[in-house]
């Protein structure tokens, strides 16, 4: 083309040259290295300046593939190396683009090359036409009169504006440039709209051209004003109605269909707005031809369209479920079509067969129901200001006229529900791929979630129904009970629990007592009694036992607690159900722990019949044996735990020997022990949070010393130092297992505790701080570094009934401890860390020991500065080199750790000239580490600790960082970056003269942003918000 001298010339062999390699790429003959080699020379080729000059003739290229790859190119160059295009030819490119399209497109060239131009033409209106003057003013009138008159079909525009809506809306622009494209779309509006119209209302619809219009018209909803809107609503309506002889046409109908979705989330219409010009006319629709029907693609498009409405109009439904007012047009009154759309809703909620196997659509209606109840309290009825007297007793008339509609709308929903949760039987089963049914499980646990807002619009009413209506399951003929239905019944009960209160209710006592759960079967029918036992163990309904009267033990008639515990106990042996049933006794006992401490004979007979029960579940039976155990009287409780624990210390020591040649046998032996003895622990330690306690009085200490008591009798003594020295064994032995360390993790967490929280099997901090340093000597991992965190706290416990406002200083004991095991726990992890790529392999190791470190410069600062020479260099070098780290999470807590020694060190009168000698040693480089982490080499979601760092720093020592930042910033070796000599001073004297952290943020934040690039792009100060 002539008009296309201003773009490089390349020879025809060069030209033929690149086609090749193109021809490759997309060639299936390659191995996926030669691909990966291909597409790296293609994107290379783009970035020469001479890639211009292949737009054209790959254009004219008789291969697709080059064809696309040209438009791509154009695309590509105008979107990356724009700055590099000489401006004075942008005009001319502009008009090359418009020809190009519109000979590609009369010439009958692909759909997605044309897009791709397409996408370039506004690529280049996004650079051209903001500013003033506009080089490209009214560019897509401009643009669309251009393409038409070179005799484009109205398809082909409509779909160019969509590129043009949808382009610009992601486009990342900020200030008066996205203002100035903003309103050239609301220029262009009209045009656009009055092309839609012309495309859908053709007396002889095509259907591309309508699909087309439709989804133009969806792309622009979002920038049209409502007046541009409403009046396309009729007419999508118009396209949804099926003609008389023919039924429904499932794509125009899907089309107009996803289109008025779009209006009701997108556009100005949405949340709630037009109710006369949208939701009346669409109820006044649905009357007619909102019947479900048949399980097709009609349907499936109906109920999207339904839940839409059902989103959009929530408040409007809520408000007029009885209301009296007529709707326009229409002979009917509000209350008719509200009940109307809700019945129809309940039909697609309750559609035949199973979700997931028979039908897609009944899930989609679940959200509608919670928003319905959401918005029914606090819905103001339109018909009570319209009461002539406004006679309160009138208005509490209508308001119980009201919510008994909502009553019955609410129960024939749970009786759905109800229905379509229920499982099919076994043979039928049988049939469903696995996919199915994780999919139905999935179904069933959402529906859980409607159940709830159904329970807060019925309450007890629900759970009358339910129990009713397994009394009349009960009620049937031994064998025809449907323990399926029943089993559904159960499932609803178990998943609105969250909801139920707790309080007296005498629904319950019927569910636990002897009509329900003593006519559940008790042996086979596995998932009935599996949804029982779940049931039994969820909070609600386990803590519901709390507040019943106790019954004295002598009593022959159990209690309703001891029934559940006796069925639950009943399915321990079987392996199918010794999960749930291990699950829902332990978290039984843990909530009733003083209702069941006078039957703890009976748990020494669950203890004596532990042999039935798998090792993998044994630890939670004999924690749920450890909580009633914890409800005795201390004393009273040393026999029990030497009974539970001394067995389990014995086969764990025994487990030490076995042959060498057994190593998954004895892992195996490990973990299960040490799970048992981690349950045991965490069984006795007591529910109340020590935390929540505000004053200690007389009964709690005397009841402390009475624990202290029952701690030093010899027995408990030996217990301990047996589980020690056991514990020990298997650290030295098997710490660098994972699976073991993992056990042993737990176990630690379980064992041991602050002071409040003590118990009588609770193991002291300090020597469990010296296993945990041996097993970092001999493997380091997160896991014993996040322990050592742990241990540090409680070796410097809160003092909770302190009167002083000062924090107290670590006991003498305490700081010894750790003046010895603080450089073990260095040299270990320094050795491993101080290896080539050992940080950049290991992240987590690396968050997890400088969260040790801060957590250690919190409680034990004095520590660092009693370190062997050279350690806390060492330690402070290291952190400099994480800074420079590219996975957040590690980079966070170094610099929270330097941020934390720094400034408490800078605050500490016992450590002298500590401070000082801190920031001379390591205080440039870790403010290198920081400029350069600005610059480009941290990862942008680190920047906000960085900034907090440097505050710090400049805040305690501004003479060192004014010399330092002019020194490293103007330094040769300074990072490469986007920011000039002028950038970086006024980052420096930004930084120097500030006076607050936010003075210091808002400058480093700038900094940043023109280091990287990104000053000027949304997309840059999306990053710093």
């Amino acid at each position: 083309m002539s008009s296309a001298n201003f773009l490089p010339h390349l020879s025809p062999p060069d030209v033929q040259q690149a086609a090749q390699l193109i021809q490759q790429a997309y060639s299936s003959t390659h191995a996926q290295v030669d691909q990966r080699r291909i597409q790296q020379e293609l994107v290379e080729i783009q970035r020469r300046p001479e890639a211009w000059g292949l737009i054209i003739p790959f254009l004219e290229h008789p291969d697709p593939n080059v064809q696309f790859f040209g438009a791509h190119t154009a695309q590509v160059k105008i979107m990356r190396d724009w700055d590099s295009f000489p401006e004075e030819n942008a005009e001319h490119l502009r008009d090359l683009l418009l020809k190009l399209t519109s000979h590609s497109i009369l010439t009958g060239k692909g759909k997605v090359v044309c897009r791709k131009l397409f996408v370039a033409i506004t690529s280049l209106a996004l650079r051209i036409a903001p500013g003033s003057p506009s080089r490209w003013p009214d560019w897509i009138v401009s643009a669309v009169n251009s393409l038409s008159s070179s005799g484009m079909p109205p398809e082909q525009l409509l779909a160019f504006l969509t590129i043009v809506a949808e382009e610009v809306e992601t486009a990342d622009l900020l200030g008066s440039s996205k203002m100035q494209m903003h309103q050239s779309l609301l220029d262009a509006s009209p045009m656009v709209i009055q092309a839609v119209i012309t495309s859908i209302t053709r007396p002889t619809l095509i259907l591309s051209e309508l699909q087309s219009a439709l989804k133009c018209f969806q792309a622009w909803i979002y920038i049209l004003r409502a007046n541009d809107i409403t009046p396309i609503i009729p007419l999508l309506i118009t396209i949804m109605t099926p003609a008389p002889d023919s039924g429904f046409n499932e794509s125009t109908f899907s089309a107009a269909s996803d289109v008025l979705q779009e209006i009701m989330t997108r556009s100005s219409l949405a949340g709630g707005a037009g109710t006369g010009t949208l939701t009346e006319p669409l109820l006044a629709w649905l009357d007619g031809y909102g019947d479900p029907g048949s399980v097709d693609g009609v349907s499936h498009s109906l109920c999207k369209l339904l839940v839409a409405l059902g989103d959009h109009s929530t408040m409007y439904f809520a408000s007029n479920i009885t209301s009296l007012k007529p709707i326009p047009g229409t002979p009917y009154r509000r209350a008719y079509f509200v009940q109307k759309f809700l019945h129809l809703l309940l039909k697609y909620t309750g559609l035949p067969g199973y979700y997931g196997v028979d039908e897609e659509a009944s899930e989609m209606t679940l959200g509608f129901w919670y928003l319905f109840q959401e918005s029914l309290w606090s819905v103001e009825y339109e018909d009570q200001d319209e009461d002539e007297d406004g006679i309160p007793s009138l208005l509490n008339v209508k308001e119980k006229e009201q919510w008994a509609i909502v009553n019955a709308v609410y129960v024939q929903l749970v009786e759905i529900l109800r229905r379509k949760v229920t499982w099919p039987d076994q043979r039928t089963l049988s049939y469903w791929a696995k996919d199915e049914v994780d999919r139905f499980q999935v179904y069933r646990r959402d529906v859980g979630d409607t159940l709830i807002n159904a329970y807060y619009i019925l309450r007890n009413d629900m759970l009358g129904y339910f129990l009713e209506d397994m009394q009349k399951r009960f009620a049937q003929p031994n064998g025809s009970q449907g323990w399926e239905e029943i089993e559904a019944t159960l499932h609803c009960i178990m998943s609105i629990q969250e909801a139920v209160p707790l309080e007296d209710n005498h629904f319950l006592a019927r569910l636990f007592g002897p009509d329900v759960l003593g006519r559940l079967p008790t042996s086979g029918q596995d998932r009935i009694r599996r949804t029982m036992l779940g049931l039994i163990g969820r909070t609600a309904y386990s803590t519901w036992f709390t507040i019943q009267p106790k019954i004295p033990i002598s009593t022959s008639t159990p209690s309703l607690l001891m029934n559940a515990i006796s069925y639950v106990v009943a399915a321990l042996p079987e392996p199918a159900l010794c999960l749930p049933a291990a699950n829902a006794l332990r978290d039984l006992c843990d909530a009733n722990r003083g209702a069941l401490a006078p039957h703890i004979g009976a748990f020494a007979e669950l203890h004596a019949g532990l042999s039935d029960i798998p090792d993998t579940e044994k630890s939670k039976v004999l924690q749920s044996i450890a909580s009633v155990i914890q409800a005795l009287p201390p004393e009273e409780e040393i026999p029990p735990i030497q009974a539970i624990v001394s067995p389990v210390i014995e086969k764990l020591a025994q487990a030490l020997h076995i042959s060498s040649q057994l190593v998954d046998e004895t892992r195996i032996i490990i973990i299960s022990q040490l799970q048992t003895l981690s349950g045991v622990a965490k069984g006795l330690t007591r529910t109340q949070d020590s935390l929540l306690i505000l004053d200690e009085s007389p009964e709690e200490r005397a009841e402390a010393e009475r624990l202290q008591r029952a701690r030093d009798d010899y027995t408990m003594v030996k217990v301990r130092e047996d589980l020690f020295n056991t514990i020990r064994n298997v650290t030295t032995c098997w710490s660098t297992d994972a699976g073991v360390s993992d056990a042993l993790s737990d176990f630690f967490r379980s064992i041991t505790s602050l002071p409040s929280d003590i118990t009588l099997l609770s193991l002291p901090a300090a020597p469990i701080f010296e296993i945990i340093c041996l097993a970092c000597q001999r493997q380091l991992t997160a896991v014993w570094l996040s322990l050592a965190t742990m241990l540090v706290i409680q070796l410097d416990p809160p003092i909770l009934f302190s009167t002083s406002t000062l924090k107290s200083t670590p006991s003498p004991e305490a700081l010894g401890v750790i003046s010895t095991l603080l450089p073990v726990l260095l040299e270990a992890s320094l050795g491993v860390l101080g290896q080539p790529g050992a940080m950049e392999a290991n992240p987590d190791i690396v968050q997890a020991f400088f969260g040790c470190m801060d957590t250690t410069a919190k409680h034990f600062l004095v520590g660092f500065y009693r370190l062997p020479p050279g350690a806390l260099d060492a330690l402070m070098q290291c952190a400099v080199t994480s800074l420079s780290l590219q996975e957040r999470y590690s980079l966070v807590a170094t610099c929270t750790f330097l941020e934390t020694l720094i400034r408490r060190t800078a605050s500490s009168d016992e450590l002298g000239d500590a401070s000082s000698m801190l920031i001379q040693g390591h205080g440039r480089s870790i403010l290198r580490a920081i400029l350069c982490g600005f610059a480009g080499v941290a990862p942008r979601s680190a920047t906000q600790n960085l900034i907090e760092l440097l505050s710090v720093i400049a805040s305690k020592f501004p003479a060192e960082t004014r010399t330092w930042m002019n020194d490293i910033l103007f330094a040769d070796d300074f990072v490469q970056s986007k920011a000039n000599p002028e950038a970086k001073r006024i980052f420096v004297k930004a930084i120097i003269g500030s006076r607050s952290p936010k003075k210091t943020r808002e400058a480093a934040q700038q900094f940043t942003l023109v280091a990287r690039g990104l000053e000027g792009t949304s997309f840059g100060y999306a990053s710093v918000i």
